[in-house]
């Protein structure tokens, strides 16, 4: 299965996330409030006899990791100049390093870039119309005490997913 670490967002920040509007861009496909997750690492593909063990190594690698503020940004941005449109994510870079180190051994795919806590809000082929980005979104602060070991079945429509684990996060 292909799987990724990660944290789904408090109730308040799908509602405001939600209010956005959301133009009809051709070539622009906006994600879905079931999609809306900031990945702390993607294993890609991963036995499915191998997620009790990931699970195990994600609890072992974030013992004593308490729950931590994450804070969403005032402002949509890009991903360079592709045709990515999200929204950062603030405050998860110590439970991401932890995430990635726990985890490095499962899966069949390793990224070193750094990370850069964010929602996904839409996906362009052909990069993104520039009225989209940079528009004003109220911050919002939330309290993640857990992360989600979640399977990502891809469709023509967006990616499903589905939480397979939780590790809780509390100290």
């Amino acid at each position: 299965m292909r799987v990724f670490i990660g944290v789904w967002p408090s109730a308040e920040v799908e509602e405001v996330v939600g209010g956005l509007s959301r133009p009809t861009v051709p070539g622009l496909r906006w994600t879905t409030p079931d999609q809306w997750h900031v990945t702390l690492r993607f294993c890609g593909g991963l036995p499915d006899e191998e997620v009790p063990a990931l699970v195990n190594a994600l609890r072992v690698g974030l013992a004593g990791q308490v729950p931590v503020r994450a804070t969403t940004g005032d402002a949509t941005a890009r991903f360079g100049p592709g045709g990515i449109l999200h929204l950062p994510v603030a405050g998860l870079d110590e439970v991401a390093a932890r995430v990635r180190w726990a985890s490095a051994p499962y899966g069949d795919h390793y990224d070193d870039r750094r990370f850069q806590g964010h929602l996904t809000l839409a996906r362009a082929r052909r990069g993104l119309p520039s009225h989209l980005v940079g528009r004003s979104v109220e911050p919002i602060i939330w309290t993640v005490d857990e992360i989600a070991v979640v399977a990502s079945t891809l469709h023509p429509g967006g990616a499903r997913y589905r939480t397979e684990a939780t590790v809780p996060l509390v100290g």
